[in-house]
């Protein structure tokens, strides 16, 4: 074969390799999603698990479990007999297989690079119970107005990530992708 066909293969290869590579590290969250190479991903993974999403999602948001590291959802499990001052009690089998699930996939498992900010957000000593009270979420939050999230009646608090993250369920909490009810796009 000749030296330039295979010093240009060469080169192709290698070019596609850092343009692939490139994007897969890439820190731009329209990447969000599951896959990516080496099972990263921008945002964190979709609930699967049928009984969580029911047993939990029938009162609030089925929050996906890379929002917490595992102590924290261990803590909320233990304590469903006042789960922020409700009683959200469980049968065993129930409960150790939602605990399963969320252990399994927590903040401090699964690859995620939005899990790993709320990681680093965390201290070593810390068990929030609370997502929108984590470091993370406040810093992402610290540019909407106070009116557009607690004074709105649509939203409430930031615990309502449907109402401004219409993709949350899907695992997608992009930025571009907020729409806060009665406002419109939020542009930071």
């Amino acid at each position: 074969m000749d030296k330039k066909i295979i010093m240009g293969t060469l080169l192709m290869a290698g070019c596609l390799s850092l343009s692939i590579s490139t994007i897969a590290w890439s820190d731009d969250d329209d990447f969000g999603g599951e896959g990516g190479f080496y099972g990263r991903t921008t945002d964190v993974p979709v609930v699967t698990n049928k009984r969580y999403a029911s047993e939990c999602g029938s009162c609030h948001f089925a929050y996906q479990p890379g929002w917490l590291p595992k102590r924290s959802w261990k803590k909320l499990m233990g304590s469903l007999d006042n789960h922020f001052g409700e009683n959200a009690e469980l049968d065993d089998a129930t409960r150790t297989e939602i605990t399963n699930y969320l252990v399994g996939r927590a903040a401090d498992v699964i690859p995620s690079r939005m899990s790993a900010r709320i990681r680093a957000s965390i201290g070593p000593d810390e068990t929030p119970l609370r997502i929108s009270e984590l470091r993370f979420m406040q810093h992402e939050h610290n540019e909407i107005p106070v009116r557009l999230i607690k004074g709105n009646p649509k939203v409430g608090s930031r615990s309502n990530c449907l109402a401004c993250h219409t993709q949350a369920a899907g695992g997608y909490f992009n930025e571009h992708g907020v729409n806060i009810p009665g406002y419109g796009r939020f542009e930071d």
